[in-house]
């Protein structure tokens, strides 16, 4: 409990320690990220149309946590700037699949050497046992939150 008995222990809240990951991997992701003239989410729309080419705006924004109008935004710049090409009109429907360039390509490769490096000294403490053991307890809780498991 809080101090005045209400609330949530920070110490002792596990919910309060992933924030608190989160937050820091984001900034040491941004961090490396900076130079190469990306963002979190500029890498993220990169990664998910290499790995899942033709996803449409609404399809990334779920995938890097942003809501659809800031993906919108991003994907007309990174358009603009050659690293993705969508079609002129929907093939079907009003989705405009997005497909990266080698110019995107190029620029996420070099991302992905910086990202890599993050994840290498957030993990460097860590036995691969220890690794496995957080990525299924990690997966376990997003299964239980999205599931609506409520332990009951």
């Amino acid at each position: 409990m809080s101090q005045n008995g209400v609330g949530v222990d920070l110490d002792k809240s596990l919910g309060y320690l992933l924030k608190e990951a989160s937050s820091a991997l984001r900034a040491a992701m941004e961090e490396v990220l900076r130079p190469l003239g990306m963002s979190v989410t500029h890498y993220s729309c990169l990664e998910l149309l290499a790995q899942r080419p033709g996803l449409s705006n609404s399809e990334l924004a779920r995938g890097a946590f942003v809501t659809r109008q800031s993906m919108n935004v991003l994907l007309q710049a990174l358009e603009r700037e050659g690293y993705v090409t969508r079609p002129a009109e929907a093939p079907v429907g009003k989705v405009l699949p997005a497909r990266l360039t080698p110019r995107g390509r190029r620029s996420l490769e070099k991302a992905t050497v910086a990202v890599r490096s993050v994840e290498v000294r957030m993990l460097a403490g860590m036995t691969e046992a220890e690794q496995s053991g957080a990525f299924r307890i990690l997966q376990s809780m997003i299964h239980s939150l999205r599931d609506g498991n409520d332990g009951a």
